[in-house]
């Protein structure tokens, strides 16, 4: 799925005592020890390690150094080297040799167009679907980025005789949307720029937004809030409410209750409520 910006990045971590002192040796025997712990029993250390260091790489940090991610682990350098290379040779890394610095590969791409095409989101979320679909009685709807807009991966239709469907597998455009807002909010402002100011924005109604500016205007909102709403900006009579769904801190989703206007507008508060937890629901579900 296409990156985007890390939630809640977890900073690399500094010690306060200097390389080679005793203190610095026991802070570094300490977090080794933690992180042993953290590892689940019964698992290989080599496969978990290699793991923990793939999960490393995301939007907001999206290369690391050898020395970098060493002590960030709290690893041994020479191991954490040999993790880089080994990963390196099997595709799922890629060493710039101007900086040494280690990015993700393109083995990577691939196992995610697998887990896409595989049907493993919509599998996951689809108890979080059902339970939104009972307590708001509306359409309910996970969408995946898709270059500048995104698809719709798994839906529920409303129960209401009068109700939004969803055709799952369509693209709808990134700008027009609470959908779209949500995904899009998570990116860098540099993408967010690149995607949507290369060309003219369509307008579909008389609230869609048309500018990169008004856009970024909408996504700060919803950082803030933690989801969006938008009223009539890709149908005049359709609202839709959405959050994030995030994957190891990163973008991976959203979740969707939408419905006719006259309804959804009236229930919204009780429809964030929900989905709010849904969404939670969501991205414990996808995992760290």
């Amino acid at each position: 799925m296409a990156g985007a910006t890390d939630r809640s990045p977890r900073a690399a971590k500094r010690s306060d005592t200097v390389e080679g002192t005793p203190g610095s040796q026991a802070a570094d025997s300490a977090k080794r020890t933690t992180a042993h712990r953290e590892r689940a029993a019964g698992t290989l250390q080599s496969a978990d390690r290699a793991l923990v260091a793939l999960l490393s790489f995301t939007e907001q940090r999206p290369e690391w150094g050898v020395s970098e991610i060493a002590r960030h682990h709290g690893w041994d350098k020479a191991v954490a080297q040999r993790l880089l290379t080994t990963l390196t040779a099997r595709g799922f890394l890629m060493c710039d040799s101007a900086t040494r610095r280690y990015r993700l590969g393109p083995a990577v791409s691939r196992l995610a167009r697998v887990g896409e095409h595989s049907g493993v989101l919509p599998s996951l979320v689809r108890p979080v679907l059902a339970r939104l679909l009972r307590e708001t009685g509306e359409s309910v709807v996970l969408n995946v980025p898709n270059g500048g807009g995104y698809r719709c991966a798994a839906a529920v239709d409303g129960t209401g005789p009068i109700r939004y469907t969803a055709l799952v597998g369509a693209l709808m455009p990134g700008h027009a949307g609470a959908s779209g807002h949500a995904l899009f909010a998570y990116y860098p402002e540099a993408e967010i720029r690149q995607i949507f100011g290369a060309t003219a924005l369509q307008r579909f109604t008389d609230t869609t937004l048309t500018t990169v500016d008004a856009l970024l205007e909408r996504y700060a909102v919803l950082r803030d809030q933690g989801w969006g709403i938008s009223h009539g900006e890709y149908d005049v009579a359709v609202t839709a409410v959405s959050a994030p769904v995030f994957q190891a801190g990163t973008i991976a989703a959203s979740l969707t209750v939408i419905g006719p206007s006259h309804r959804v507008r009236h229930a919204a508060d009780g429809i964030v409520e929900a989905l709010l937890a849904g969404a939670a629901e969501a991205t414990d579900a996808f995992g760290d």
